[in-house]
């Protein structure tokens, strides 16, 4: 297990747990002595994620044994059948898109793939897709729409690739375009944020009519070092940063960002793929139930009022002397 900085204590018990195991005897003092540590160990773990901090938060979001689209394609769904190119440009390998199943129901699934290795990375530009890839995206939407297939999109990028090569082939335009389809889309679509949900580059797939959270994955318009860059002119101030932006799955519920908090294993993600895979699975298939059949009106409009309410709020009358 790779713990993280501020998992130090709960590693520190972990060893010692690990070396009272090899060297004890069967005795009962012994298994009595150990389970009792085992127990502080999960009394431990559930203190310190129970007050992450969002610069902690961030950290597990990046973990790098959290389960990726791929995982949860292997984990969550059966039958999955990946459909590449937008006929266009290219096939972009940082966005997978795909027929599958969920138990019974055919759907179309896309997300984010960053990749493990540092070779699948450089082939998933650590998850920032081009333009290729939304217009990938977008296209297999549509033909979900044509056969009345759910959509359900995980979310997992720092951002839309940023380099030369994505400006020039329209990376804004089909980011804009993609949000504009996904709002008049006469199919049901779940967004799940699983890892990172950074800038446009979220957005891109992240128009739905039920919007999730994973409880330590992140949702927000810019990267803490992008907007520590910008406000601080130094990505040293990340963690002040992660703080200002308010992203954290209790501050999106709260504002009314997402519409559900999708629960992880007692520390995080990455310690339980099976488990966390088995959470998103009750999710999505209790969601569906309450979205397919609904009549395509219905569904259009309540997705269009779900995103024209964020960010009201009422002006005060003038202050009391």
């Amino acid at each position: 297990m790779d713990y993280l900085s501020f998992e130090q204590p709960i590693a520190d018990l972990a060893l010692e747990i690990e070396k009272c195991e090899t060297e004890s005897c069967d005795s009962v003092e012994s298994v009595e002595k150990i389970r009792n540590m085992k127990q502080s160990l999960t009394d431990l773990t559930r203190e310190i994620y129970g007050k992450l901090t969002p610069w902690e938060t961030v950290q597990v979001a990046r973990h790098k044994d959290r389960p990726h689209t791929t995982d949860y394609l292997s984990l969550v769904f059966d039958e999955f059948v990946e459909l590449h190119g937008d006929k266009l440009f290219g096939d972009d390998r940082a966005m997978r898109v795909g027929f599958a199943s969920l138990d019974r129901t055919k759907v179309m699934v896309l997300g984010h793939q960053k990749g493990r290795t540092f070779q699948d990375r450089t082939e998933n530009f650590f998850g920032c897709a081009h333009p290729e890839g939304y217009r990938k995206a977008m296209a297999k939407m549509k033909m979900a729409e044509k056969y009345n297939l759910p959509v359900i999109c995980l979310i997992d990028t720092p951002g839309a690739y940023p380099g030369i090569g994505a400006e020039e082939r329209g990376q804004a335009q089909v980011i804009a375009e993609n949000m504009y389809e996904m709002s008049r889309l006469k199919t049901p679509i779940i967004c799940i944020v699983i890892g990172e949900g950074g800038s446009g580059g979220a957005l891109g797939i992240g128009v739905g009519d039920r919007v999730a959270v994973m409880e330590h994955a992140y949702y927000s318009v810019i990267s803490p070092e992008g907007c520590a860059g910008i406000l601080w002119k130094g990505a040293e101030h990340a963690e002040k940063a992660a703080t200002a932006l308010k992203f954290t799955s209790k501050n999106l519920l709260q504002m009314g960002i997402v519409d559900d908090v999708i629960t992880e294993p007692l520390g995080g993600a990455h310690r339980d793929h099976h488990k966390t895979a088995s959470q998103m699975k009750s999710y999505l298939k209790k969601t569906l139930k309450d979205l397919v059949g609904k009549p395509h009106e219905s569904l259009l409009e309540e997705r269009y009022q779900r995103f024209r309410k964020i960010g009201v709020f009422d002006e005060a009358g003038e202050l009391p002397a």
